[in-house]
């Protein structure tokens, strides 16, 4: 299946299905059981454990959701949510935390879309989210996002498009996913483990994995007829764009 047959057969009238979302928790086993969820119902999920790190992820892929927890190792989750809104004006915010107090509540949804509090139901989650995001998109239709792109390619953020050199490259899913990261990194080498952390949500790899070689080598047969190499190996250490 193609990154666009896949988007077709996604896409649902009246639902935010492929929206991003931004989950920021330090308790793992929250963070996974919130992805999971997330992503069986087509949500493409980024998680964070840290204020620091939730900063740079939505910095470099502006989501249209964010579940916080309140409190994170290095700050406070409402003051991580009024920063990201004050980046990102249409960004929605959800928090999720153990706090109960009413005075909490208040206060976070002053400037928050909705609190959820611990322990969750994790249906009452997605329903939330799904309920914020149609408050937050008019018409219920995602914003138009600009291309990404690098050199000769360009990546539709919108419709999973991938263009080289004005030629349409047929992806799959993954391989979209790959690309993608690797275009927003730039130049940069990207470690093998942390492309196997984002985009096949590995935390754990087996060393001798060799998922990330085969689907490079996926990417380079489909790029490479279109123009010169563009995908550059640092042997012992990972990959990026030349």
């Amino acid at each position: 299946m193609t990154v666009n047959e896949a988007a077709r057969e996604g896409a649902h009238p009246g639902t935010h299905e492929g929206a991003t979302v931004l989950v920021v928790e330090d308790e793992e086993s929250i963070a996974d059981v919130l992805s999971i969820a997330l992503r069986y119902h087509r949500f493409q999920v980024m998680t964070a454990g840290t204020v620091r790190e939730a900063l740079a992820l939505a910095e470099r892929t502006r989501p249209d959701a964010a579940l916080l927890d309140v409190m994170l190792p290095d700050g406070d989750g409402r003051a991580l949510g009024r920063e990201l809104r004050a980046r990102q004006p249409d960004l929605a915010v959800v928090f999720v935390t153990a706090r109960d107090a009413p005075t909490e509540i208040v206060g976070a949804l002053g400037f928050g879309d909705d609190y959820i509090t611990k322990p969750f139901n994790i249906d009452e989650v997605v329903a939330r989210v799904r309920a914020v995001l149609r408050r937050t998109r008019p018409a219920d239709v995602l914003p138009q996002r600009p291309p990404l792109r690098y050199g000769d390619l360009e990546l539709d953020e919108t419709t999973y498009c991938v263009h080289r050199a004005g030629r349409t490259v047929e992806l799959t899913p993954t391989e979209y996913a790959l690309l993608r990261f690797l275009v927003r990194n730039g130049g940069r080498i990207v470690p093998k483990d942390q492309l196997l952390r984002h985009v096949w949500q590995y935390e754990h790899a087996p060393a001798e994995s060799t998922v990330v070689e085969t689907y490079i080598s996926y990417l380079r047969r489909k790029l490479e007829p279109l123009g010169p190499p563009v995908i550059t190996t640092r042997r012992g250490v990972g990959y990026g764009l030349a």
